[in-house]
């Protein structure tokens, strides 16, 4: 199994674990992306996967600074949610609608576009409503469940049947926040904002 961590901004690092029910033709790839940002006084968990029990690495750190929120930003992205609010006993925020089969034990705190959230963190709204992507203004970084994604390295919108309708113009909106880093949940983690304002003008990713 995969497993890697990595620090993007003080306060801000990400771990990547392959995910346990991946299988061909999903679309993405096997390993994904986890985040952890300390903002405000809070530690907070985006969208865990909890890593394999030897990665010694990953759990020493959480352990040393022990979460305190979760956000779940994508209703597929539910997780590990219930591990880690067991775990560190913490409040967890997230959508109000579920896939099939995918309902959390945890009661989560709605979490909608405009919402300000524990630590500053800042929900936004994607073009799609299926997500809600997060502004981490302390570290000038927005993170993102899979509205974006970077198949080989390279940062792409993912395809809508309404991209230039709705997705674009909300996501060229998100161009008015100060942010430096883009983290996406599947493929190459970390992006400039150089990549992100490439990947509003390439054809949207259709894998």
């Amino acid at each position: 199994m995969a497993n890697e961590l990595r620090d993007v901004a003080p306060g801000l690092w990400l771990w990547r674990v392959d995910y346990p029910d991946w299988h061909a033709g999903l679309g993405w790839e096997r390993t994904v992306t986890s985040t952890c940002v300390e903002s405000g006084g809070e530690v907070v968990l985006l969208d865990p996967l909890a890593p394999p029990d030897d990665a010694s690495d990953v759990w020493a750190r959480l352990d040393a600074h022990p979460p305190t929120v979760i956000v779940i930003l994508k209703p597929d992205h539910v997780r590990d949610v219930d591990l880690f609010a067991r775990r560190y006993k913490v409040r967890a925020f997230g959508p109000n609608v579920f896939h099939g089969g995918d309902v959390p034990e945890t009661n989560l705190e709605v979490v909608e576009p405009d919402t300000k959230l524990p630590g500053g963190l800042i929900a936004l709204y994607d073009g799609r409503g299926r997500e809600t992507p997060l502004w981490l203004p302390e570290q000038r970084a927005l993170v993102f469940a899979d509205a974006l994604t970077a198949p080989e390295g390279q940062l792409r919108v993912g395809s809508t049947p309404w991209h230039k309708e709705l997705v674009l113009p909300a996501l060229r909106a998100l161009l008015e926040l100060p942010f430096e880093w883009v983290i996406v949940s599947h493929g190459d983690p970390v992006h400039n904002r150089a990549a992100y304002e490439r990947a509003l003008d390439l054809p949207p990713w259709d894998g």
